[in-house]
């Protein structure tokens, strides 16, 4: 028995964490032609997997350790997972939260007796702050992934499955840290090495894929923001050689791919997981598509369900797109009385419209943001023919993010009197103030010319900013100084409605 299989084995984590149960999805299991099954880490009592990790490692501090106190830097999860044992084990604890972090969040970790301490913008910011305090209090500080025996602790999930299901096939993990999979990973194939490890990350979030691709854990410079829970620019070194050594592949998965596994994951067990939570579903489900499995044992876990109620809205309209039930087109037809009419009898004839945007721009034609409820790609196909045939041009949006997260919201089209106009998609902190910082920061030198805000429930929302400027090296260093992540935007739906 090898020392990693014996440490998972022995790890302590029950007295805080129950074994989840592995639910078989009837629904899906049909839908993919496979029997699948969803690990249930959303029942713990905090919520998500990372208790296990995190209680396993204080509870093998030495006496002496404990009486120093544990320390870590979290916004989520693994916050919850530090205080809820250091409160079980008697120990006192510190939480480094960044200020962005929801009061809902920062009174989950109170709730547990834990001390928290709001410091920066951003997760790399309360990282060197939590560095800073350990070596000032002696505090021992609790990694939330890369650390051999927090690892061992997740890898219980691993050894939980091969007993509820000895004859799986599959399991889909997320990834974000890496230390989930690195721990179920060690685990199942020192066990049972024919079983195939999967790991899922969001397209924006992919430190993990992109360490393998590179063969060295490379840091991203920027990371998605809707999968909170792996939103992570820097995967361990530990956990980067156990994927690298472990793992059969990492894939990735869209926004809307997430927000539909959300939705089928709430019909099978009528609970929410957040964004995090959903990606092994969204794997499992892209990856049996591409590789045609049928009649494979399948398991998805469902990694937490810690999302804000003001988050359900921004997934319910990501949802249909991610399932393939609606599809975003702009239309150009001629500016002339009853166009609309006309293109509604020969082609939306027959279809559900979800969505219809217009407004008044040239004279001689008009552009339409159009959403349409569809079964399948079948149906989407045979709407693009009814286009084509009745001479309509079009724009596929479907797989457009700027449209989804922006255009969609906004009607008025491309300004006549707008000069040197520069687009770009800012992140803020959602905190107060940051929007006057960045305005304070550019005084005159740009005009603002456009300006769309639409908060989703995280702790950074995305502003889709227009700015008339000659110079934009100036504005980018400007940018740069607000201390935002922006990038320039590129896109042919911007330049059509925007």
């Amino acid at each position: 028995m090898n020392q990693a299989v014996k440490d998972t084995l022995l790890a302590k984590v029950y007295d805080v964490a129950i074994e989840s149960p592995l639910e078989k999805a009837q629904k899906l299991s049909e839908l993919t032609n496979n029997k699948v099954y969803l690990k249930r880490e959303d029942l713990q009592p905090v919520k998500s997997f990372k208790l296990r990790g995190a209680y396993n490692k204080i509870a093998s501090l030495t006496d002496k350790e404990k009486q120093k106190g544990v320390i870590c830097s979290s916004a989520g999860n693994h916050a919850q997972g530090v205080a809820l044992s250091a409160e079980k084990l008697g120990i006192d604890a510190l939480v480094i939260m960044p200020t962005t972090t929801p009061e809902i969040k920062i009174e989950a970790v109170k709730s547990y007796g834990a001390k928290v301490e709001l410091y920066g913008n951003s997760y790399s910011e309360t990282y060197d702050h939590l560095q800073k305090l350990t070596a000032k209090t002696g505090r021992v500080p609790i990694h939330p992934f890369n650390d051999p025996t927090v690892i061992a602790g997740q890898g219980t999930v691993g050894r939980e499955i091969l007993e509820q299901l000895p004859d799986v096939d599959y399991v889909f993990v997320p990834v974000g840290g890496g230390g989930l999979i690195a721990g179920i990973a060690q685990f199942v194939r020192a066990i049972k090495p024919n079983i195939k490890i999967i790991g899922v990350e969001p397209e924006d979030s992919n430190a993990m894929g992109k360490s393998l691709a590179t063969n060295k854990p490379i840091e991203l410079e920027h990371v998605g923001i809707f999968a909170d829970g792996v939103a992570v620019k820097q995967v361990g070194e530990l956990t980067y050689k156990l994927t690298k050594k472990y793992v059969d592949s990492v894939i990735t998965v869209t926004t809307d791919q997430i927000c539909s596994a959300i939705k089928q994951t709430f019909e099978q067990t009528r609970t929410i997981v957040e964004p995090a939570g959903a990606l092994g579903l969204a794997g499992l489900q892209k990856y049996a598509s591409w590789h045609n499995l049928t009649n494979k044992n399948l398991v998805a876990i469902c990694s937490g369900a810690n999302m804000s109620f003001e988050r359900l809205q921004f997934i319910a309209e990501r949802t249909l797109v991610g399932s393939g039930k609606e599809a975003l087109f702009c239309v150009t037809m001629p500016e002339k009385p009853g166009a609309l009419r006309l293109f509604c009898d020969k082609v939306i004839n027959g279809y559900s419209i979800t969505e219809f945007s217009y407004r008044l721009n040239k004279r001689h034609e008009a552009h339409i943001f159009l959403g349409i409820s569809i079964g399948d790609l079948k149906h989407k196909k045979s709407f693009i023919d009814n286009m084509r045939k009745n001479s309509y041009k079009y724009l596929d949006m479907s797989d457009d993010e700027l449209a989804k997260d922006h255009i969609r919201h906004m009607i008025g089209g491309p300004s006549i009197e707008v000069n040197n106009e520069v687009l770009y998609e800012i992140i803020f902190p959602e905190k107060p103030g940051a929007l006057a910082k960045l305005l304070n920061n550019l005084k005159n030198s740009a005009n603002i010319s456009l300006f769309h805000y639409r908060g989703v429930g995280a702790d950074v929302g995305k502003v889709l900013v227009g700015f008339e400027t000659t110079n934009i090296k100036q504005l980018e260093l400007i940018l740069t100084a607000s201390e935002v992540y922006f990038s320039r935007v590129n896109s042919q739906s911007a330049g059509i409605f925007l």
